[in-house]
């Protein structure tokens, strides 16, 4: 893959970070886009994960970008609301440059979020575990209570009632 590049999980956060300003220079256009968890509680993750997506090309446009001529989603759902062409791939991020590269842009955007946040929200220990139901997250869950950037879907299988 060009540059190293591949699915943003497979890479290192150094080797991330390096790469974030390779595939913004390289990218004819990116955007991002996201959903709260309060969004993802009421629609449920994959509804909120197309809004995210709907969002990210809807901003491609405010920015001016070029038409997309065809949208790659990785998985195996098309995007619902999307009157585009599209195409599935499963395991896209492995399998195709665009898809690896949007990747990495979302995870190294949802790392910074989480580091803003581990300095908002001391005691849960999101600098080491990036916000993932880890023992220790739960266990601040238990001590400290949740936030409102907590899904209250998943605090359901962690908190008891």
């Amino acid at each position: 893959a060009a540059a190293g590049l591949t699915d943003s999980k497979a890479l290192t956060a150094r080797r991330r970070a390096a790469l974030v300003p390779q595939i913004q220079a390289a990218a004819q256009a990116w955007a991002l886009g996201q959903a709260s968890a309060r969004e993802i509680d009421r629609l449920g993750i994959r509804t909120a994960t197309e809004w995210a997506m709907l969002r990210a090309l809807q901003r491609l446009r405010v920015l001016g970008a070029p038409a997309v001529d065809l949208l790659l989603v990785d998985g195996v759902l098309p995007l619902r609301g999307w009157s585009g062409p599209q195409r599935t791939l499963v395991r896209g991020d492995s399998r195709c440059l665009a898809i690896a590269a949007a990747s990495v842009l979302a995870k190294q955007a949802r790392d910074a979020l989480i580091t803003r946040m581990a300095v908002a929200h001391p005691g849960y220990g999101l600098e080491r575990h990036a916000g993932y139901g880890t023992a220790l997250h739960r266990q601040a869950l238990l001590t400290l209570g949740p936030t409102a950037l907590h899904r209250r879907t998943f605090l359901s299988r962690v908190l008891p009632a």
